[in-house]
């Protein structure tokens, strides 16, 4: 891509995380899915998880179903156990990610697989269009050697969840939303333009440390929504900085959910409820 070529994303807005629980009483802060911002298109929710206090965490995320959309768990640190109703059980584990299609429902539960020590993560959930909703559910567990790591240049080192840059592909596939997921690490004054494709939905989330994005300075657990372009600038703060750099296609369809399930009507969304309430939720997975 030349220079003439590059159409470089502005910071739309740039939201402070919001404190929250979920689960059993697991601390979180929720940066998509708020007061501030309720979703964007397709992203419905941003959770991350970032406490050394067992007490935060312990008691996980019991038994719970989820029809219509994806969920994204992301282990920067730590060890999240997951079982679900068709089968699938296993450890997320430090670097690994977990990219689950609901589809037509499943019903899952996840625990920590430690009792104390830092467990740092995320949960992104993305919605599916109107046509995929009632698909087979199926899963890709990535493990952590498996993500690809791309030191572009001296300061700068990246993970490829999924997307493609720098000659690099992420190892997450068959996504209709076309999904840009990568971790950015900055050390001080390190610059890197991340590609992202035109027209899609963008956010920067930084996790670690404090970050410049496309000019503005973005602390610690603050969101940037970033405006249209097809690429991003992001250099570390003062003392460095690691963010998720996320995009996605909107779907521009109707949404209609409550809790657990992310439908296109009202009828689909009480359909959830009925085949829940009678045991008509869970389809076989894909393998």
């Amino acid at each position: 891509m030349s220079d003439a070529d590059t159409k470089a994303r502005g910071v739309k807005r740039v939201l402070r995380a919001m404190d929250t629980s979920d689960g059993a009483g697991v601390s979180l802060k929720r940066s998509i899915g708020s007061p501030q911002l309720d979703m964007l298109d397709p992203f419905l929710m941003l959770d991350s998880i970032s406490t050394d206090n067992a007490d935060d965490y312990i008691a996980g995320f019991p038994e719970h179903p989820h029809r219509g959309f994806e969920t994204v768990t992301y282990m920067v640190e730590g060890a999240m156990g997951h079982k679900d109703s068709i089968g699938s059980e296993g450890v997320l584990r430090s670097g690994g990610v977990q990219w689950m299609t609901a589809g037509s429902g499943i019903i899952h539960s996840e625990t920590p697989k430690q009792e104390n020590g830092l467990l740092q993560g995320f949960q992104l959930w993305i919605n599916l269009p109107a046509k995929d909703k009632m698909i087979d559910p199926r899963y890709q567990n990535i493990e952590a050697p498996d993500v690809p790591e791309i030191a572009v240049s001296d300061g700068v080192d990246l993970r490829l969840v999924a997307g493609e840059m720098f000659g690099k592909t992420g190892p997450i596939n068959g996504i209709s939303t076309d999904p840009v997921f990568v971790d950015v690490k900055l050390d001080a004054g390190a610059e890197i333009s991340i590609p992202i494709p035109e027209g899609h939905a963008g956010v920067v989330y930084v996790f670690i440390g404090d970050a410049v994005i496309a000019g503005k300075d973005v602390p610690t657990h603050h969101l940037a929504v970033l405006r249209n372009g097809n690429s991003v600038t992001l250099k570390g703060g003062e003392d460095g900085g690691r963010m998720l750099v996320i995009a996605a296609r909107p779907l521009h369809e109707q949404v209609v959910r409550y809790g657990p399930f992310v439908m296109s009507s009202k009828q689909e969304l009480m359909q959830a409820f009925d085949d829940f309430q009678n045991g008509r939720f869970v389809r076989k997975a894909v393998s």
